[in-house]
């Protein structure tokens, strides 16, 4: 009795220790349990993703993320993948409902048995997925509690196969790769499907430690790691034991180890294109959402045409640099012992942080100079194997410079390359190759511009950007000239100004006085005056933009008053508050070439509103479309069948922003600054062209801005820091041939035809040097036929001068002896040149 008595005192005393014990783990669970969480977000999971920047033809072309994932569904998952990752991680996963008992006991029993040496985690894939997006990382009980509660939670709730869905695809696996189809992705270049056991097997090593498992770094190691992953696939049945040892007997073969091509090297380097869209879509959709939102962005780029429009810019600027005749180089000299030998001076050039996205002729790689030899320079290139003799640049590829010494004085005329170059200089080098057949000839020397620039090409009636160039090497800097620089426009201003006096009832005939002008400013008595410095009195409205008389356009601006040429120009978005003083008129206030060129494609329309875009369109990560530039209506696009010879309607929303007949007289007047204006030696196509030249005072800042019936371009070239560009530079001779380049190739592809003549006006033969109307059948240079509104009758004897009267006196540049008087706006009579003369003028004055 007494024994059973002792069994019996034992077996309560057990009871209820078991009962405290259990009362006591409930009651932990439940205080640990109040204040969870709640995983009802785990159903709606969004994932940061990449959001992606493809071409027209579904190309991608950038991308941009904080977090480099690619979400794959369940389902899209190859099971060898889920294998690899269940017998790493979790091989009972499919059994247990949360936790595992069984998990934990043999990892206590490990860390026991190697006195803590060995520690591994017990945390099933559950507790991971409930760690990674609900708690916190750190390593406490109290945080491995809550784990295992909310563990079990949400297997009653959710399937395996969802659970598993969220944890290949948060799951950081090195290379700012995160989930399973970005590291496939990065380390193999290969879509899932694609995997063989021994890859999947790696991305399932490398959670445990990705910086410890690096195919490069830590081979051996991630080998282990990966071969560990393979065993256990074995023996859980996944693989066959022929698979196994196939498996690990291949190498670990990578795209970091250089055995597969990287998927970047798909992508086209980033250039000033897709980072502009970066740039405007972070500002409409913010900078965390554009890069973790998973966007799909349809660019307006024309992939050709951007490539022709970097290297029109390029060849533009390089030709004025070596104009001058300066070797500048990089800056950039390596160590002589790294140049001993050939593993060393690559390995040292592959780190210079030099452009590499230069195309001009051909490919502008990044060199080392190894040795100067009598007149020539020996040269290693990267990606370019040498071969038996050495690659070098000759004495006659460096006669053209002289060397930028470093007290700022330039050294003698080169003569050799040791004149210009030391050895370890950094320079790029490009073949040069012959125009007939492409052979090479040899290597030149080659630097980057200091000048910079910007260009840009649009669609005239959509306004969808088809090229953008920002400068001359986007990875040289990425500030971008055409949309960020405001710069002043000079004369490829004046358009806005004659476009307010057209609209006031001036025609390009009507004669405007051009004659010097004196005007008291606060800053003292301003006399402005032509490029020409002459003065060629009376002169129709047409010369005055076709040859960019500054004094007519100033008397222009007096007379149809600054603000309403300012509310033009604001109205075309070249400026959103324009200041209201005539310096102004000359373009001496400053805006982007982004906003010039949109607002020229508004001339070439016809003047209809016209919103710049590169973009047509954004979708979200689920494919719903949450922006469209193209707003148009298409009437008949749901109609199942058309009438033969009938195509859908699409109509126009567009506001006009201008009078039709305005925008085409100023378009016939910009047509002869090509024809035989400012632009005539640089500018011509085999279809019409017009367009404008600008030259700011002391030409720091160069433009052309022109267009064709269906593409508007414009360039503009100048020195970061505003500097004159010397004698002889212009809008004409500069940025004419870079816009002359691109669009012989834009109009090869596009086309172009005669711009559209709009209903409600009649043609009249105007003498272009007097303005003097001429008959039907004249013919001869000076013979042009201009466009009026039907009803208007000319005004004689009327000459405008904007207020500003003309010296009775003055000599007039191309001025006879016989003169005649004539009346002035204000009602002065002056003396002026027979070319002037007002008696055979018939179609001139205000209408």
């Amino acid at each position: 009795m007494f024994v059973l008595s002792i069994f019996g005192s034992v077996f309560s005393a057990a009871t209820l220790g078991a009962m405290m014990v259990a009362l006591s783990i409930g009651a932990v669970f439940y205080i640990y349990g109040r204040d969870l969480p709640s995983y009802d977000e785990l159903a709606s999971y969004t994932p940061k993703t990449i959001s992606r920047i493809y071409s027209g033809e579904g190309r991608i072309i950038d991308e941009f993320a904080t977090e480099r994932r690619l979400f794959a569904e369940a389902e899209d998952i190859p099971p060898l993948v889920k294998a690899a990752f269940i017998s790493a991680e979790d091989k009972n996963f499919y059994e247990h409902g949360g936790y595992d008992p069984r998990g934990m006991a043999a990892a206590f029993v490990e860390a026991v048995r190697s006195r803590g040496e060995d520690l591994r985690g017990a945390s099933t894939i559950t507790q991971q997925v409930m760690k990674n997006f609900l708690l916190d990382g750190s390593r406490s009980a109290e945080r491995k509690i809550k784990e295992i509660i909310l563990a079990t939670r949400i297997e009653d709730s959710m399937s395996k196969d969802k659970i598993l869905e969220l944890y290949l695809n948060e799951i950081f696996l090195g290379q700012n790769s995160y989930g399973v189809a970005a590291a496939a992705q990065t380390y193999f270049n290969k879509p899932l499907s694609q995997l063989a056991p021994e890859e999947a097997a790696y991305l399932a090593a490398v959670p445990k430690a990705p910086s410890q498992y690096h195919p490069v770094r830590q081979r051996e190691r991630a080998t282990a790691r990966r071969d560990f992953v393979l065993k256990e696939m074995m023996e859980n049945g996944y693989i066959t034991t022929a698979a196994y040892e196939q498996a690990v007997n291949t190498p670990l073969r990578t795209v970091q180890s250089g055995d597969f091509e990287s998927f970047k090297s798909a992508l086209p380097p980033r250039d000033y294109f897709t980072d502009e869209i970066r740039r405007q879509l972070t500002r409409d959709f913010g900078e965390a959402e554009f890069f973790s939102g998973g966007y799909s962005v349809r660019a307006t780029i024309d992939p050709q045409m951007q490539v022709e429009a970097a290297e029109s810019l390029r060849r533009g600027l390089e030709s004025y640099d070596r104009g001058q005749g300066i070797w500048r180089g990089t800056g950039i000299r390596l160590p002589e012992d790294v140049l001993a030998t050939e593993e060393s001076w690559r390995d040292a050039l592959r780190k210079v942080n030099i452009s590499r996205d230069i195309h001009l002729e051909n490919k502008w790689h990044p060199a080392v100079v190894l040795g100067i030899q009598g007149g020539s320079a020996r040269i290693g290139i990267e990606d370019v194997d040498e071969d038996a003799d050495g690659h070098f640049i000759p004495a006659n590829d460096v006669t053209w410079a002289r060397k930028l010494l470093d007290d700022g004085s330039l050294g003698r005329r080169a003569q050799g390359a040791g004149d210009l170059f030391e050895v370890g200089d950094v320079i790029h080098v490009r073949k040069m190759t012959s125009d007939s057949d492409g052979s090479f000839i040899r290597w030149t020397a080659r630097q980057i511009p200091q000048v910079q620039g910007g260009f840009v090409a649009m669609d005239v009636n959509s306004g969808r950007v088809l090229a953008m160039q920002g400068g001359f090497s986007y990875q040289h800097s990425v500030f971008n000239r055409a949309t960020q620089a405001r710069r002043q426009p000079g004369s490829s201003f004046k358009p806005f100004v004659y476009a307010a006096a057209l609209d006031s009832g001036y025609t390009p005939a009507t004669i405007v006085i051009d004659a010097p002008i004196e005007i008291n400013t606060p800053q003292g008595l301003w006399r402005p005056k032509n490029a020409s410095n002459r003065f060629y009195g009376p002169t129709p409205v047409r010369t005055g933009i076709e040859q960019s008389r500054n004094l007519m356009t100033i008397r222009l601006a007096e007379e149809v008053g600054m603000g309403t040429v300012a509310n033009y120009a604001e109205r075309f978005g070249v400026y959103d508050d324009m200041g209201e003083y005539l310096a102004a008129s000359l373009g001496s206030e400053e805006t982007t070439l982004y906003r010039m060129v949109a607002a020229y494609a508004m001339f070439a329309n016809g003047g209809e509103r016209v919103e710049p875009t590169l973009v047509d369109r954004v979708q979200d990560r689920y494919g719903r479309t949450v922006f469209r530039h193209d707003k148009r209506v298409c009437t008949d696009c749901d109609v199942p069948v058309l009438e033969a010879g009938y195509a859908p309607r699409i109509g126009s929303n567009r506001e006009r922003v201008m009078d039709a007949i305005t925008a085409y007289q100023l378009t016939s007047m910009m047509k002869g600054v090509v024809d035989r204006g400012t632009a005539r030696k640089t500018v011509g196509l085999t279809v019409p062209v017009a367009g404008k030249t600008g030259t700011t005072n002391d030409a720091k800042d160069v433009w052309f801005v022109g267009f064709t019936s269906n593409i508007v371009a414009g360039c503009y070239i100048g020195f970061d820091d505003p500097a004159p560009l010397g004698q002889g530079a212009g809008g004409g001779s500069m940025c004419g041939p870079v816009f002359n380049e691109f669009m012989k190739q834009a109009t090869a592809k596009y086309g172009g035809g005669e711009f559209e003549v709009p209903p409600g006006g009649v043609f009249i033969n105007i003498d272009r040097n007097t303005g003097a109307r001429l008959s039907d059948g004249a013919t001869g240079e000076n013979v042009v036929a201009e466009y009026f509104r039907e009803g208007e009758e000319p005004l004689f004897g009327v000459a405008f001068d904007g207020g500003f009267a003309m010296s009775s006196d003055l000599q007039l540049y191309g001025a006879e002896e016989e003169t005649k008087e004539i009346t002035t706006s204000d009602g002065q009579t002056v003396t002026v040149a027979p070319k002037a003369s007002f008696g055979s003028l018939s179609s001139g004055g205000l209408y």
